[in-house]
């Protein structure tokens, strides 16, 4: 819940002009509900994709606040970020919940976002596998082999999240090759090694390229660092090096 229409605007057209035309990097916006219409169309003729930071598990009807799937899908909005910590500890959205928004998602052919991930005081306990286990085969409970092709995951530890901490490359590495392993488990090798799985936790230009250089990294969820040009295109340079 950050930037003004005219912040999140410029913000687009820096990022455009230094990265709208190339292919060696993809990069997504995630704006509010509000600015998802202008951000979407400032990246009209830019390989950027637009997704939206939520969606609602009901259809249709009586959920004032709420935003529906099919609303998104009328935008063209192509993808829906799910399942991110805040929404899980600070709105309190549970696995069935988040399973339930995935389904509406590949329902209506979009793309999904997912998040996962563990809290402090669940890495503590030993517990970053289980609770990462939990979280991924519920949301992806009853997903084709061929929808997931159209999923997208993001492992972002909750200790890390805005904190300035950041799980050390080792640490990402052992996670995001635990998924990968469960991915294999769910559906085939072919289909865990096609999936991408990002690393989301204070990512800054200073970090990135370590990050990247692990193998099963395939990219990061910025969060504070992509406000502003000037944090969020070091971050981007640097993921290519």
């Amino acid at each position: 819940m950050n930037l003004d229409r005219r912040a999140a605007l410029d913000l687009v057209s820096s990022l455009r002009r230094s990265f709208g035309a190339r292919n060696d990097v993809d990069v997504a916006f995630f704006p509010p509900y509000v600015y998802l219409a202008p951000v979407l169309e400032a990246c009209q003729g830019t390989s950027f994709l637009v997704g939206a930071q939520n969606a609602s598990e009901h259809a249709s009807g009586a959920y004032t606040g709420e935003v529906s799937v099919s609303m998104l899908k009328d935008l063209d909005i192509p993808c829906v970020l799910l399942g991110h910590s805040e929404r899980r500890h600070v709105f309190g959205e549970t696995n069935a919940q988040v399973h339930a928004k995935v389904r509406r998602v590949l329902d209506a052919g979009l793309q999904v976002m997912l998040c996962l991930g563990e809290t402090l005081e669940e890495r503590e306990a030993e517990r970053t596998e289980v609770v990462c286990k939990e979280q991924l085969c519920e949301a992806l409970r009853g997903v084709t082999r061929a929808e997931l092709s159209r999923i997208t995951l993001a492992y972002e530890p909750v200790w890390a999240i805005g904190t300035g901490k950041v799980a050390s490359p080792e640490q990402a590495a052992a996670v995001h090759t635990y998924l990968r392993g469960l991915l294999s488990g769910l559906f085939d090798d072919s289909g865990a090694q096609s999936t991408r799985i990002l690393y989301g936790g204070s990512v800054k230009a200073d970090n990135v390229a370590d990050l990247m250089a692990v193998p099963d990294i395939d990219g990061a969820l910025v969060g504070g660092a992509s406000l502003a040009t000037s944090s969020f295109l070091p971050i981007l340079e640097g993921a290519l090096r």
